[in-house]
C-alpha cells in the first residue's frame, strides 16, 4: 500500500540523523534572537528550533514553548533541560537536574545532544506549555515578546508513529489528534459525519477535486477503522488520471483534510496571526513555516493586512524555501515555505 509515495508534508523531518528542524538557519536568522529577550516557539515539537533560540538567549532570557502533543513536549523537555511539563502549568528549566552531563536527545538514531554543562551556566528560563498556540494571546501581556516562531503541520514524530494514525504508509488506528487527550478522532469523523459535510471538508482542507466521489465511497464503506482501510477506500475511488496525479498517493489530500479538520489547524493559525501584533514588542519578529498552500495563503494575507494597518514591515517579499542541499538531506523540507515580518 502506497509504496514509493510520501505522506502529507510535515515539519521536522526524520532522516539518518534523527530529528531535523526544517529551515533552521533561516528561521533563526529571521528571528534575530536578542540576548535576554522573550521568545515563543508556538510549535516546539522535539525542540530543534527552541534549542537554537535558547542558546542565543542566555541566562537573562526567557523561552516559552507550546505544543498540543504532550509526548513531544516531554521529549523536548529533555533537550531543553526542563524539569516537568503539566497541563496548563509551566515547567521551568532546572540546572541541577542536568548536573553538567550530556543528555541524548530523544529520537530514533539521533546524534544531536541536549544542552551541555557549559551551556547551562548561561541557559535561559524555559517554559513548556501543553496546549494550543491559539491561546497565547490570553496568556501573555501585550507587547512583551521579542520573537514568535511557528513551524506548522504534522511532525515527523507523529507521522512515523503508526499508532497516531497520521500516515497511510503503515497500518494504524484512525486517530490523527495532535492532542491525544481531547477532541474527536478521525475515525469518528469518517464514520459519523454526513456525506455532504465530509465531501466539503475534504474539498476545503485537502483541495481535493474528487471530494464528492471520495466521500460517497467512504460512507458506503463504513465502518472504517484503520489508516490502511481508509487509504484503500480512497485509492479505489480516486485513481490517478495522469502522470502529475501519480506523483502523490491518491489518499494524501484526504488524510491532510481530516488531520486539519480534527486539529482545527487553520482556525488556530488564524488566531495566532491575530494575536501576534498584540504580543510583539516594536522590533519584534514573527516567523512562520508552512507546508501547504492553505497555510501559506493565510500567512501571506495576514502579513499583508498587517502591513496595511501599520503593524508590520515585511521581511520576506516572497517565501523562503529550502536549499537543494537541505532537500537532499531532508526530502520533507521540499514543500516548506517561510515568511517573516517585523513589528513596527
Amino acid at each position: 500500500m502506497g509504496e514509493g509515495f510520501t505522506d502529507t508534508p510535515e515539519r521536522g523531518g526524520h532522516g539518518q540523523v534523527g530529528h531535523v528542524p526544517v529551515l533552521l538557519k533561516e528561521a533563526i536568522d529571521f528571528l534575530a534572537v536578542r540576548r535576554g529577550g522573550t521568545y515563543i516557539d508556538a510549535t516546539v515539537g522535539l525542540g530543534g528550533h527552541s534549542y537554537e533560540i535558547a542558546r542565543r538567549l542566555g541566562a537573562p532570557g526567557r523561552l516559552i514553548g507550546v505544543d498540543k502533543d504532550l509526548s513531544a513536549l516531554e521529549k523536548a523537555g529533555v533537550r531543553l533541560q526542563v524539569s516537568g511539563v503539566r497541563e496548563g502549568v509551566v515547567g521551568r528549566s532546572s540546572l541541577r537536574s542536568a548536573q553538567g552531563e550530556l543528555s541524548t536527545v530523544v529520537g530514533k538514531d539521533s546524534e544531536q545532544t541536549a544542552a551541555t554543562g557549559n551551556e547551562l551556566t548561561d541557559w535561559p528560563s524555559v517554559e513548556l506549555r501543553h496546549g494550543s498556540f491559539a491561546d497565547l494571546a490570553s496568556d501573555r501581556r501585550p507587547a512583551t515578546v521579542d520573537g514568535l516562531l511557528a513551524d506548522l503541520g504534522v511532525s515527523s514524530l507523529q507521522l512515523d508513529d503508526a499508532a497516531r494514525g497520521f500516515s497511510f504508509q503503515a497500518e494504524g488506528p484512525l486517530d490523527m489528534r495532535m492532542n491525544t487527550q481531547s477532541g474527536e478522532t478521525a475515525e469518528q469523523v469518517v464514520n459519523q459525519v454526513d456525506e455532504v459535510t465530509l465531501a466539503n471538508l475534504i474539498y476545503e482542507f485537502g483541495e481535493e477535486r474528487r471530494s464528492r466521489r471520495i466521500a460517497r465511497a467512504i460512507v458506503r464503506s463504513r465502518p472504517i477503522r484503520s489508516t490502511a482501510q481508509l487509504a484503500d477506500v480512497v485509492s479505489a475511488a480516486a485513481r490517478p488520471m495522469n502522470q502529475a496525479e501519480r506523483r502523490i498517493h491518491p489518499a494524501t489530500r484526504t488524510f491532510q483534510a481530516l488531520r486539519i479538520f480534527v486539529n482545527r489547524e487553520l482556525d488556530d493559525l488564524r488566531d495566532l496571526l491575530k494575536a501576534a501584533p498584540q504580543l510583539l514588542k516594536p522590533g519584534g519578529r514573527v516567523v512562520i513555516i508552512s507546508f501547504h498552500s492553505l497555510e501559506d495563503r493565510i500567512v501571506k494575507d495576514a502579513f499583508r493586512e498587517g502591513v496595511k494597518q501599520g503593524h508590520y514591515r515585511l521581511l520576506t517579499k516572497k517565501p523562503v524555501t529550502a536549499s537543494e542541499e537541505e532537500i537532499d538531506r531532508n526530502p520533507r523540507s521540499r514543500s516548506a515555505k517561510l515568511r517573516a515580518a517585523e513589528r513596527l
